[in-house]
């Protein structure tokens, strides 16, 4: 995992990672002050490694001298050998209300320079002579990853055009939504996207998917809404790619902290949606692609604290995106894991949670359980107590009764994660159970839902599972499909199990096996 340390009261923000030559190289936001884009590269998309940081927020009076938003960097495709970063910027001037797209340009990914801009500063025109000459004496005369150039040529920064786009401070919500820019390129033509809104319609509404075309190097022309879903405030940190012949296009909701997606068979088309557009569960945010030698790869950051998204947010390990038989996308596990695999751990031993319980059966037949439990719940578990693992089994319900995971938990007290798996409905809703400080009286049931996911069978009461407990990052797979993903650090170590609550269930295929503990913490970011 990939963040800022507690204290620093820094967190990071809106990421976007470039795979080249044996590289992912990672440009993010830091939270709150917006000052700079950072860099990190890694050999495996897992462990980072802090570089210099690429772009900073401009001098005073330039059009991004207030924050830095979301970025994204792709190959100039006019200049072989180089790279362009779009970003987004806000300026003093608009006390941060208008939203500008800039370009900064790098020959290594390393070493990056704004690109010039077609800007005045119009502050202090009564300023007393001695600070006008000041003010001179500060100008910059060449570009650098601080300051841009003037020309008066330059079409940067972007701005919304008025003919599609709210583009006026007195419109709409009096904050202009001109951001989050992706860069698509298909057949010799580029084309600009970005979150924005529609200039008509009901206010909250608006957002939409923005684009402008790009009409020669660094020049670009606005046109109308590539979407317009008609329900949403903002489609923020949209992407757009094909993927064997259908385009997908990605975006982050606010409203309910999800990732969406929507497809068509051809740009133009109108753009529609399945009955399950939701890529990945609440929480994990501002997702971006990238392509390696192996595929699409889809990354995001996720907040452990839903009602605050500035801050104690990490970016878990890549998803491999991919494309089902009917056309619908999905996240799987990252096969990086796979180098983290350690000792396989016996199956065979296993012992009840809770003592006491009513009529149960357990029943061992080589990777094979049969577990019954008549009444009230209770947890086969195995003997060996873990801390990084893969677990992997295929589930199989007989009846309408209740089943699921429990995973770090301790012996004695039984606190730990709770993983409820509806094979009938297909929902699974993850919980930290705890016990609270002694003599805290009703508080001292600690009982925290961390994330609700869902997925669709066609064989209800059967599921393949796969979970990971990776350091603090925990994953579920049912069917090769991710449902939970998530940070947590309430328990970091305990028993593994299957629990059932007036169930008969058959556990196959059991494979269990310690992973490698990250070498990175949680807190990587500053102290790495």
């Amino acid at each position: 995992m990939f963040t800022e340390i507690d204290g620093s009261r820094k967190a990071i923000g809106d990421v976007d990672v470039v795979y080249h030559e044996g590289l992912y190289h990672l440009f993010h936001l830091v939270l709150p002050n917006h000052d700079f884009i950072a860099h990190a590269v890694s050999t495996n998309g897992i462990n980072w490694r802090r570089v210099n940081n690429a772009v900073f927020i401009g001098d005073p009076g330039s059009w991004d001298d207030l924050m830095l938003w979301t970025m994204a960097v792709t190959p100039d495709p006019h200049e072989p050998g180089r790279w362009r970063m779009f970003y987004t910027g806000l300026s003093r001037r608009d006390k941060g209300r208008f939203q500008r797209i800039g370009l900064a340009v790098s020959d290594d990914l390393f070493h990056w320079r704004k690109a010039p801009v077609h800007w005045q500063d119009m502050r202090g025109p009564n300023d007393p002579e001695l600070v006008k000459r000041a003010r001179l004496l500060c100008e910059h005369h060449s570009a650098s990853r601080h300051d841009a150039e003037l020309d008066e040529a330059s079409c940067f920064p972007l701005e919304p055009d008025g003919e599609f786009y709210e583009s006026a401070l007195d419109e709409g919500r009096h904050w202009v939504s001109f951001r989050d820019p992706y860069y698509y390129r298909e057949n010799g033509e580029g084309w600009l996207i970005a979150s924005g809104r529609v200039n008509e319609g009901p206010i909250v509404r608006r957002g939409c998917v923005s684009v402008m075309k790009e009409t020669a190097p660094n020049q670009f022309e606005a046109m109308p809404p590539l979407h317009h879903p008609g329900l949403y405030d903002d489609i923020e940190v949209p992407n757009l790619i094909r993927l064997d012949g259908e385009y997908y296009l990605i975006g982050s909701i606010r409203e309910d902290a999800k990732i969406r997606y929507w497809h068509t068979d051809r740009i133009g088309n109108p753009w529609r949606s399945y009955h399950d557009n939701v890529l990945m569960a609440r929480g994990n945010y501002a997702g971006r692609v990238c392509r390696d030698e192996k595929g699409w790869l889809f990354w995001c950051f996720y907040s452990m604290d839903l009602n605050d998204r500035t801050a104690h947010n990490l970016m878990p390990p890549p998803k491999r995106l991919t494309r089902t038989r009917d056309g619908m996308l999905r996240v799987t596990t990252f096969e990086g894991f796979d180098d983290w695999v350690m000792r396989e751990v016996d199956t065979r031993c296993v012992h009840t949670l809770k003592e006491g319980l009513g009529q149960q059966l357990c029943s061992i037949d080589g990777d094979r359980l049969e577990l019954q439990s008549e009444a009230g719940f209770q947890a086969f578990v195995f003997d060996e107590e873990l801390n990084c693992f893969r677990f992997r089994t295929t589930l199989r319900l007989w009846g309408k009764g209740k089943c699921g995971l429990v995973f770090r938990v301790d012996p004695s007290t039984h606190d730990g994660y709770y993983l409820s798996l509806d094979l009938l409905k297909g929902v699974a809703q993850l919980r930290a159970w705890q016990t609270g400080p002694d003599g805290s009286g009703e508080d001292m049931m600690q009982f925290r839902g961390l994330q609700n996911g869902y997925w669709y069978t066609e064989t209800p009461g059967q599921a393949r599972v796969q979970l990971l407990a990776f350091g603090s990052y925990l994953e579920l797979s049912i069917d090769g499909r991710v449902v939970l993903s998530l940070a947590d650090q309430t328990f970091d170590r305990g028993l593994l199990g299957v629990y059932l609550e007036t169930a008969h269930l058959e556990v196959g295929d059991l494979r269990l096996n310690h992973m490698r503990t990250p070498h990175q913490s949680d807190d990587h970011l500053v102290t790495g």
